[in-house]
């Protein structure tokens, strides 16, 4: 096994941790609650997780950090049998480290079964900022269907109200195409949430490339499922206005500099607002500085 760097010495090799380094890795009751320098080699990854897309662009920023100050929070491992272990959690701290070369990461060895692996992986990942809506509906549906546990429980277990589980819950209930819509960024889940209440899938359809042509925001979605459900006409107040000469000049420029689809509204006044899309916490910090 490779020897970690300095910056990643939060732990003790296995080689220390059990005074031979030739010694077989048998017993998790040696290692657990231990935080070792473990040889990427030997971690394998969590099948329970939930998260289904790593933005590439997120995890060089985040290779780069590591490569400058180390891994600051050890990742979470389980034993498993003949020198194996398997992430609970630290995904992105994982295969950011194996990007940059590094051989080793600082891990905390615990002990879990099957079904609390899958708990701790879809809790962990539920809590975090950067998951899409669609990720956090299908996380609360594992633990549904999986763990056996009902709404009011799953509420407790994550820290949210039962209402806001339910509303994620209940965009499972729209197309798939709707759905990758929402994960791709294209619609929020508040656009999500005001198709729900079109029960036919394709005039959700109908209605989904509206609001994508008209680039339409939430309010005028939900004015036009309402007006679409009372059988009334379509509003003018939800017609997109055209996007004036000066901001179609600059919006090349703007999605270069901040690497991303910038987004901008106008109103007939010509008084309007940008909105700059982040995929993560490292991708915030880096938009931050940009605006400096």
């Amino acid at each position: 096994m490779a020897k970690a760097t300095k910056k990643q010495a939060l732990g003790r090799g296995l080689s220390a941790l059990l005074n031979d380094s030739g010694t077989e890795v048998s017993s998790p009751d040696k290692l657990v609650g231990s935080i070792i320098d473990l040889d990427l080699k030997m971690i394998e990854i969590n099948p329970y997780q939930p998260r289904t897309y790593f933005n590439e662009e997120a995890l060089r920023e985040l290779a780069s950090s590591i490569k400058e100050l180390g891994v600051i929070q050890p990742i979470t491992v389980r034993k498993l049998d003949s020198n194996k272990f398997q992430l609970v959690s630290g995904e992105r701290r994982f295969r950011a480290s194996k990007l940059i070369g590094n051989t080793t990461i600082p891990a905390y060895i615990r002990v879990a079964n099957d079904q609390e692996m899958l708990e701790m992986a879809l809790v962990e990942n539920i809590q975090r900022k950067d998951l899409d809506p669609i990720e956090v509906a299908l996380s609360y549906q594992r633990l549904i269907d999986e763990i056996n546990l009902t709404q009011e429980e799953m509420s407790q277990r994550v820290g949210k109200k039962r209402s806001t589980v339910t509303n994620y819950l209940r965009l499972l209930k729209l197309d798939p195409i709707i759905q990758t819509g929402i994960r791709d960024g294209f619609i929020s889940m508040g656009h999500g949430r005001a198709l729900i209440n079109i029960d036919n899938q394709d005039t959700q359809l109908s209605i989904y490339e509206n609001v994508l042509k008209g680039k339409l925001s939430v309010r005028q979605t939900e004015v036009l499922v309402k007006n679409l459900k009372e059988g009334t006409s379509v509003s003018k107040d939800i017609v997109k206005q055209e996007t004036p000469e000066f901001v179609k000049k600059s919006l090349k420029n703007l999605n270069e500099y901040f690497g991303h689809k910038i987004e901008v509204k106008v109103a007939k006044n010509n008084k309007g607002k940008i909105i700059i899309p982040f995929h993560s916490e490292e991708d915030f910090n880096r938009i931050k500085k940009l605006l400096q």
